[in-house]
């Protein structure tokens, strides 16, 4: 009876694993298939066609010619991969810290308890809601050499490859700024009272008590936004072909793009592959130097 009993107890809990194995799957099977669809098989695509030169005349894989792994080596080291590279790090480099601080400035400025304040907010965070395409037009007023009001600002100029990334980065500074105050006004909004109300009574004075307790409390939203600001700069594109007049200034991603057909297929999943490795390696890179920094608990 015993042997029967524990026989039919495992074929019940064999039974009631598989149902659940099954649950599991069917929640998560459309997930997995976008995933595969939308993520896993293009990346797939992009190393293939980063070792194969694709036969247009043909629709069969095998018969594309193999250009081997030199193909990858010679292109990440081209003149055009780190020219365009530079690009995009020179952009990152302008637009991240600029609009990390400005936003954090507008949030402490907001969150007061003064009346009318919410108007300022609602100003300030308006840059959240405009698309990149619509602020580069919005900006083209403002910066086009023949007829824009800051076309004598000779620092700002779009014809020239270094004053266009000058140019370029007031808009996404623009944005950064507003994404930064949203995030980080709703990070202020939720740190307790009580411990800002302790470190005053404890002698801190208003620098110190930011610095030393605002911040740490803040820390997994700035850490957040540091990531994603840094991301979004190395993807930058529809700035640079909407502002700039003449395409002086390429990042990365344009030279991806390739609006004027330049490149080959194989050149730009290269390409892709690379930007792909130096987002993985930046945002690896910030993650081990900042997460020491970052406090999650109260």
């Amino acid at each position: 009876m015993t042997t029967t009993k524990n026989r039919r107890d495992t074929v019940a809990s064999s039974r009631k694993r598989w149902n659940e194995s099954g649950l599991a799957l069917l929640f998560l099977g459309p997930t997995m298939a976008v995933f595969a669809l939308f993520s896993y098989y293009p990346l797939y695509r992009l190393v293939y066609f980063s070792l194969y030169r694709p036969n247009r005349n043909s629709f069969i894989e095998g018969a594309d010619e193999w250009i081997g792994f030199s193909n990858i080596w010679d292109n990440l080291a081209s003149e055009t991969f780190t020219a365009a590279l530079w690009v995009s790090a020179k952009f990152t480099l302008m637009t991240v810290p600029l609009g990390l601080t400005a936003g954090i400035c507008l949030a402490v400025a907001a969150d007061r308890h003064l009346r009318g304040i919410k108007i300022f907010q609602t100003i300030f965070s308006s840059t959240v809601a405009t698309s990149v395409a619509v602020a580069s037009v919005v900006f083209t007023t403002l910066l086009q050499p023949e007829n824009g009001l800051w076309r004598d600002v000779d620092w700002l100029s779009l014809n020239k490859s270094a004053s266009a990334i000058r140019a370029i980065s007031v808009v996404a500074v623009w944005q950064n700024a507003g994404l930064t105050f949203v995030i980080v006004l709703a990070a202020l909004q939720a740190v307790p009272q009580e411990i800002k109300e302790a470190a005053r009574l404890d002698g801190y004075g208003t620098v110190r008590n930011f610095f030393s307790v605002t911040v740490p409390m803040i820390s997994p939203a700035l850490m957040f936004l540091a990531v994603v600001l840094v991301v979004n700069a190395l993807q930058a594109y529809a700035q640079f072909e909407i502002l700039q007049p003449v395409k002086t200034a390429q990042p990365l991603l344009y030279k991806i793009a390739d609006p004027d057909g330049a490149s080959t297929i194989s050149t730009r999943a290269v390409f892709s592959l690379g930007l792909f490795g130096v987002t993985i390696l930046v945002s690896l890179l910030q993650f081990n130097l900042l997460e020491k920094r970052v406090h999650y608990g109260n």
